[in-house]
């Protein structure tokens, strides 16, 4: 670990930018609550308490064992790169670009496959939509993201830069957890915007499965994903959870794939089960 932290030193400037970004968010993130309270605009606590512990629960576990595989996992296929890009001005521009655009793919696969769903579903779990909910995520995300990431530092990507590039993809999407900003005109087609992600946390008909992207929405315009506020988002989950206990919330779903695989018949649909679409079912045989 000596090597990786003399590296990470090397960058503390960036890391210090990215921790005030930080901080500057948990401070708004405590004034909406406030200003949400006074004004009567939040009278139910259970999902904010939720989301708080839940955020500890990721802290705790991102200074320890969950991190240490992340990084350990980033600095490993580093070695096995086939090239090398050199840390420039243009190579920052190319790597958050190529980071952003991997991130829609990473996050489209999420909710295209029941396992991962399991695991991001809980950043969709809450019936509410403010600043906390961007605080709601998974506890086991980050065992597994950082694969999605591994063909950029086989390509020659420096580790440090395409780590930061992440944290900068991740960072931008806290402030677009509210309800408090309204449309933003032509920003809403480029960017991923308050407006364009409250879609993606609803479940109305026409929301679901749509604007999947990080700091970029053009790759939904891309790849057809993409959809404009229409009418007034209904958050949470198809299936809501009913609870607000940060264990129900982080591991029910897995749950139900285990109530699944026992009943169902032959290992094709218990692997399906799994690993297939989510929402999959085994057709019913005609009567």
């Amino acid at each position: 670990m000596n090597e990786i932290d003399a590296r990470i030193l090397e960058y503390s400037s960036f890391f210090t930018v990215v921790t005030l970004i930080g901080v500057i968010f948990y401070a708004l993130t405590i004034i909406e609550t406030i200003f949400d309270v006074a004004t009567k605009r939040r009278n139910e606590w259970r999902e904010t308490v939720a989301n708080g512990a839940i955020e500890i629960g990721n802290r705790i576990l991102d200074n320890t064992i969950v991190g240490a595989i992340f990084i350990i996992g980033f600095f490993t296929a580093e070695h096995f790169a086939f090239s090398e890009i050199s840390v420039t001005w243009w190579s920052w521009i190319l790597a958050i670009i190529a980071v952003d655009l991997t991130y829609y793919w990473m996050h489209r696969i999420e909710h295209e496959r029941r396992i991962l769903w399991a695991v991001h579903s809980v950043h969709h779990s809450s019936q509410e939509y403010n600043l906390t909910t961007a605080l709601r995520l998974s506890w086991l995300e980050s065992l597994y993201e950082w694969l999605f990431f591994v063909p950029l530092l086989l390509i020659g990507f420096d580790a440090i830069q395409i780590l930061l590039s992440l944290l900068m993809v991740v960072l931008y999407q806290t402030w677009i957890h509210t309800e408090k900003i309204g449309k933003l005109g032509w920003l809403d087609g480029i960017f991923n915007t308050p407006s364009v992600h409250r879609i993606h946390h609803a479940t109305n008909a026409a929301y679901i499965d749509k604007n999947y992207g990080g700091i970029l929405i053009i790759w939904d315009r891309l790849f057809g994903t993409y959809q404009t506020e229409t009418e007034k988002p209904i958050y949470g989950i198809t299936k809501q959870l009913g609870s607000s206990n940060p264990l129900t919330i982080n591991f029910q779903e897995f749950g139900s794939i285990y109530k699944d695989v026992v009943q169902a018949k032959g290992a094709s649909n218990k692997v399906r089960y799994v690993f297939g679409r989510t929402g999959w079912q085994p057709l019913k045989s005609a009567t």
